[in-house]
């Protein structure tokens, strides 16, 4: 009988202060995106210990090898104050390595993160508004998330896998997106729309060439998930689509050929196009729309560099 284990610790939210600026990013013509003073450092961070060495306390129940999950979960929570990196990734892939530096039983590992995002508030000063340094309101919007996995070579610590991404895109677009000349039967009575309003979650995932990159303290190859943000919205802005299908496809083309250090990207996107409720009879563009009924349509898009 053969068997797979592994064990650990989820949702070690963290709220880490004054954490190291991040700076020295790459500019891209799609964002303002260039810097981020890191006043506050939040994460959602899931430990994942892999490997048979643990086996013996399924089987037998010894423990001794074992590290209690709760003893994970205060690891994390003290390496955040030693932690002198800025990124998510950076991040993981500290405590990644102390993890496996600490715990010799521990043979590999998953690392997961999942950014808090807080804004700061803006306040008045001197005639304008600027960003509060004390003050911040948390973010339901999109978030940055990451996944290392870690395991040993000799003596050494290496990430054999990665991947990083920017989730939970919630989007409207007015006008500018089409879907029409699509495959009718008796079963069809969608009808055809050359010019729609287009509501979609989504999610952007992504892969380096070179993982170093990804850790590396000099961020100039470095993607930055808010970069990737405003330049999935800039894309969704100008492109004129014809399907989700059409949208995706252009938004995976653009970043490939904006970061070349991407060697991967994909997407899972839901089109959530609310009903038309009432339309104005004095001017056609004045509707009222409402949430659609619970099936959606699911799209999803892997584009790679040869």
């Amino acid at each position: 009988m053969g068997a797979e284990i592994s064990y650990g610790k989820e949702q070690v939210t963290l709220y880490r202060t004054y954490a190291k600026p991040m700076s020295g990013l790459t500019a891209i013509p799609e964002s303002a995106f260039s810097e981020k003073e890191n006043i506050l450092f939040a994460v959602d961070v899931g430990v994942e210990v892999l490997g048979d060495n643990f086996l013996p306390a399924y089987t037998e129940g010894d423990n001794r090898n074992v590290v209690a999950t709760d003893t994970m979960k205060n690891f994390v929570l003290k390496q955040a104050i030693a932690f002198g990196g800025s990124t998510l990734e950076g991040f993981l892939d500290f405590l990644g390595k102390q993890f496996l530096a600490t715990y010799p039983q521990m043979s590999s590992l998953r690392i997961t993160g999942k950014e808090q995002p807080f804004n700061a508030a803006s306040v008045p000063q001197n005639g304008t508004f600027v960003d509060s340094g004390v003050l911040f309101s948390r973010s339901h919007n999109d978030y940055a998330i990451a996944t290392l996995d870690f395991d040993r070579d000799g003596e050494d610590i290496k990430i054999i896998s990665h991947e990083c991404g920017r989730v939970g895109f919630q989007l409207i677009k007015i006008t500018g997106s089409s879907f029409a000349s699509f495959d009718r039967d008796g079963y069809t009575t969608l009808p055809e729309k050359s010019d729609r309003p287009l509501f979609i979650y989504l999610d952007a995932n992504w892969k380096y060439g070179d993982v170093e990159n990804a850790i590396a303290p000099d961020l100039s190859q470095y993607i930055a998930p808010e970069q990737v943000r405003d330049l999935v919205q800039v894309v969704f802005h100008e492109f004129v689509s014809k399907s989700i299908q059409h949208l995706i496809h252009e938004m995976g083309i653009r970043l490939l050929n904006r970061f070349p250090q991407m060697a991967e990207v994909s997407f899972t996107a839901q089109n959530r196009l609310w009903d038309t409720a009432f339309v104005s009879e004095e001017n056609e563009k004045i509707k009222v729309y409402c949430d659609p009924r619970p099936p959606y349509g699911m799209i999803k898009l892997k584009l790679s560099r040869d």
